[in-house]
């Protein structure tokens, strides 16, 4: 019972569920990043080599957020803030994930390696270490490193950059800073009691709704893109117009209520969405590759 118990302590610390949904928008990456389907040894290796890397970063940000998570009555129960796993061996699980990651990503080419590579440390280190804790635009700013998987996904069948795959990454970048700060509103005080400037503790929760209004509004401009220049049909129109009107009712309605819970409402909507979305770009790329 205790060895189940520490496997799933050291699963816990990968952050399986964020882990899943990067490796869904990777995913996404590498089918439109081809006219058929992708190669299956750059999609294995390449969904292999970013859970690892995305799961080296999640580690690196437990170990890095140890004190403030402590605090926290969300992050409380995690296995470091129990003690159930030490820093040391928490950092040794993470720098084999890490090792590991970089060298299957680098049996594809090296540039997937390297990106997935900076992507950790824009995240595990400048987020984590510096933007979190001096500025309030730090989910704005940091998010770029989680919008990152669809072109590391098309990095790792194509082996090169490419716009379409650039569009992919202002989704996930526009997305974040809504999601983000519907959860901060609704963990207001566990932020504010560990020192965490998030937009709602430092300018208040009424800015804040207004911030997520403005976010979601242009999020629905940014998810119209992929169909304004062809890179998707109308299976997509359709189902990111439905997604968006869902989200910026949640939007409004956070805005002009002071209902409980619905932040926290809104939050759980958000992570709905941007799965939506890019099961709608998915659907509808292999509708079309079909015909």
């Amino acid at each position: 019972m205790a060895e189940t118990a520490r496997w799933c302590d050291y699963l816990e610390l990968t952050k399986p569920k964020v882990v899943a949904m990067l490796l869904l928008t990777a995913m996404v990456g590498m089918c439109l990043a081809v006219p058929t389907l992708p190669p299956v040894k750059s999609v294995l290796l390449g969904l292999l080599g970013i859970g690892m890397q995305s799961g080296a970063a999640a580690v690196f940000n437990h170990v890095i957020d140890l004190r403030i998570d402590r605090q926290m009555q969300r992050t409380s129960h995690r296995p470091l803030a129990k003690g159930r796993v030490t820093v040391n061996h928490a950092l040794a699980f993470g720098v084999m994930l890490m090792v590991a990651g970089f060298s299957v990503l680098w049996i594809l080419n090296a540039l997937v390696a390297w990106l997935t590579f900076a992507s950790l440390i824009g995240y595990a280190l400048i987020y984590t270490v510096w933007l979190k804790y001096s500025t309030p635009q730090n989910i704005v700013i940091g998010g770029l490193a989680g919008a990152m998987p669809p072109l590391l996904g098309w990095v790792a069948v194509t082996g090169h950059f490419d716009p379409d795959a650039l569009l992919l990454v202002m989704l996930v970048f526009t997305w974040t800073p809504p999601h983000f700060w519907a959860l901060a509103i609704h963990r207001q005080k566990d932020y504010a009691k560990a020192g965490v400037p998030m937009l709602p503790v430092t300018h208040g929760i009424a800015l804040t709704k207004t911030m997520i209004v403005f976010y979601t509004m242009l999020l629905v401009i940014v998810s119209l893109l992929p169909w304004l220049v062809d890179m998707n049909g109308v299976i997509y129109l359709l189902g990111s117009l439905v997604l968006n009107l869902g989200f910026v009712w949640y939007a409004l309605k956070l805005k002009f209520s002071d209902k409980k819970g619905l932040a926290r409402q809104t939050f759980k909507y958000s992570i709905w969405y941007i799965f939506g979305l890019f099961v709608a770009l998915l659907v509808d790329h292999s509708w079309y590759s079909l015909v």
